[in-house]
């Protein structure tokens, strides 16, 4: 229930509602979603550029063909036969946070539901929200088949998950940064079982091919191979347009046409927590 104050001052009485408490789980999940989040990154059909295909909004793409994987976006959007129309809520924020379809099949990689964990539960209505109002798009996508072996599970059941404190602060940076826009998954390098998190987290190396060729992700440390030589200001142009201060361009798949919708205190966040990483350098 939204929190109505009243402001007396100079003999005029205004109500109001506080921005946060004013925002609807569809506000939000829209921010999020063309934000920081960028799940269309994965899960919309893309042309050879790598633009997204009109009117083909998050319905399912094939994302990566490696060795361990071929890995396909799903789609996402309330289409009954080919997407999600005829799931629960609960069951989509199940299959974002604990990687489980509503049939008991485990979604493998690159999806990181490791991170999702860690999505709060306002945050996942807030997606569900979103994707409820998609129109709908009849789009059947294979399924994604493995190389590899698939855990049973990515741990128990995910209980309540609460809210952080928003603020231009290290430690929401660290859940825009993991959970939300799961910047550390592709940016950390691969250990035996999966990204390196608790040795290597951020340091970079993590090889994407496609149409553009072989990109490499950055080390995002404060190491001198990472970002200790950029301003706050470089950072933030280089996620939200995709170009480094000499004037070069940056690859694929960053979402930099998402990225450029995130808040500015929600890039201060990011950046104020990458800057807390412990220093590492690139990967040999």
């Amino acid at each position: 229930m939204k929190t109505i104050r009243i402001l007396i001052s100079a003999g005029v009485i205004a109500w109001f509602v506080s921005p946060a408490e004013a925002e609807t789980p569809l506000e939000r999940g829209t921010y999020l979603m063309n934000g920081p989040a960028a799940c269309a990154n994965c899960h919309s059909p893309i042309n050879a550029d790598g633009t997204p295909v009109p009117g083909k909004e998050l319905s399912g793409r094939l994302v990566d063909d490696n060795e361990a994987f071929t890995a396909y976006g799903s789609n996402l959007t309330p289409d009954e036969e080919t997407g999600i129309g005829a799931w629960t809520d609960e069951q989509i924020i199940t299959a974002i946070r604990e990687g489980k379809r509503p049939d008991g099949t485990i979604i493998g990689p690159p999806m990181p539901i490791g991170l999702y964990r860690g999505i709060s539960d306002a945050d996942a209505r807030a997606i569900v929200a979103y994707l409820r109002a998609l129109p709908p798009v009849k789009n059947a996508v294979p399924k994604s088949t493995y190389r590899i072996s698939l855990p049973p599970s990515y741990g128990p059941p995910v209980g309540e998950v609460a809210s952080p404190e928003p603020g231009a602060t290290a430690e929401y940076g660290a859940y825009l940064a993991g959970p939300v826009a799961h910047c550390m998954e592709c940016h950390t390098p691969m250990g035996p079982q999966g990204p390196d998190f608790a040795n290597r987290l951020g340091a970079g190396g993590f090889e994407f091919h496609g149409p553009w060729g072989v990109s490499v992700t950055s080390n995002l440390t404060p190491h001198e191979d990472g970002i200790a030589g950029y301003s706050d200001e470089d950072l933030v142009a280089m996620i939200t347009t995709g170009t480094r201060p000499d004037g070069t361009r940056m690859l694929p798949p960053m979402g930099y046409g998402y990225y450029a919708n995130i808040k500015q205190d929600d890039l201060k966040a990011i950046i104020a927590y990458l800057r807390t990483l412990p220093a590492q350098p690139d990967p040999q």
